[in-house]
């Protein structure tokens, strides 16, 4: 943003809620954006030559079904029906831990604690290796340890006072997991609800399959019989529904593809029906694999601006 900024080609408008993407009918292009002043509440208007939603997937998607037209009257961009449908997310409700005692070092109160961190990547469903025999693609651990008093010692006096001061040592592995996209897992405008700016909201319909219930145990097992290996005692272990989500990195809902009957945007995430219209956040995924999205997202962002920039100069987009 610092950079953009020092162009002296960029305006960055703050206190800005954006909920419609304004269209020449005529021509079928974008014209602007519609947003509300936080404080003000006015609602204001910005022209533009190109428009690109990148508020994230249920926000971006939220001002697509905000913008229909007489040409769209089901969201923006929606001649596929296709828009708000297939929200997938991360789950990230199995895991467990426990105490190592092998790594104990003498607690101090008020730390410093030692940040630390552990990934396990992806171990299911590889290629070259023989599937999982009930759930389809994977998921991978995010874990790490901490050194603490031993709070729950046993005793009074000084055996307490010197069982307090013997290291704890917590190891924990949390699994983080792949949804399937599937068309029943979508967003939609709620025609009763709006928000304090006045912006009709988004009512969410998701829920775990089976697919997503026996990751979720196998990564309470998993995360078990990894503990064990390594020595860990006291392990818990736990594998529970995780809907609503618990890991959020919601994506999908305007996805990609090749054939706009079946989909939102194109492979530079730019949509089928109105050209000038680009969405550059996660939304455009077509699946969610268990690793976070961002770098994803950043590199599908730039490729889609170089293509941008190009079409621009081609004359294409005008």
């Amino acid at each position: 943003m610092a950079d953009a900024l020092r162009t002296g080609n960029c305006t960055l408008i703050s206190n800005a809620m954006a909920h419609k993407v304004s269209v020449d009918e005529k021509t079928n292009r974008a014209s602007g954006v519609l947003y509300v002043d936080r404080n003000t509440r006015e609602t204001r208007e910005i022209h533009a030559r190109v428009v690109i939603l990148c508020a994230q997937t249920q926000e971006s998607t939220r001002i697509l079904l905000n913008s229909g037209t007489r040409e769209y009257p089901s969201g923006l961009a929606n001649s596929s029906g296709v828009l708000g449908h297939y929200l997938t997310a991360h789950v990230r409700s199995g895991g467990g831990d426990g105490e190592l005692p092998a790594l104990g070092e003498q607690p101090t109160m008020g730390g410093p604690e030692k940040p630390v961190g552990i990934y396990v990547a992806r171990f299911r469903n590889l290629k070259g290796q023989a599937a999982a025999k009930n759930f389809l693609r994977g998921f991978g651990y995010e874990g790490g340890s901490r050194v603490d008093f031993n709070w729950s010692a046993p005793g009074f006096g000084e055996a307490y006072k010197k069982a307090l001061r013997e290291p704890r040592v917590n190891f924990d592995l949390t699994g983080f997991g792949e949804v399937l996209p599937r068309w029943e897992n979508r967003v939609e405008i709620d025609p009763d609800v709006r928000d304090i700016y006045g912006i009709p909201v988004l009512k969410i319909y998701m829920k775990d399959a089976e697919n997503e219930r026996a990751m979720i145990k196998d990564m309470g097992d998993s995360a078990g019989e990894m503990l064990e290996v390594s020595g860990a005692k006291n392990i818990r272990t736990y594998a529970h529904p995780s809907a609503p989500r618990w890991a959020l990195h919601e994506a999908g809902t305007a996805r990609m593809g090749t054939d706009p009957k079946k989909s939102v945007l194109n492979q530079f995430q730019q949509t089928h029906d109105v050209k000038n219209l680009f969405v550059m956040d996660a939304s455009g995924f077509t699946s969610n694999p268990c690793q976070n999205p961002t770098l994803t997202i950043m590199t599908l962002c730039v490729r889609s601006c170089d293509y941008l920039m190009n079409e621009l100069k081609r004359g294409e987009i005008t």
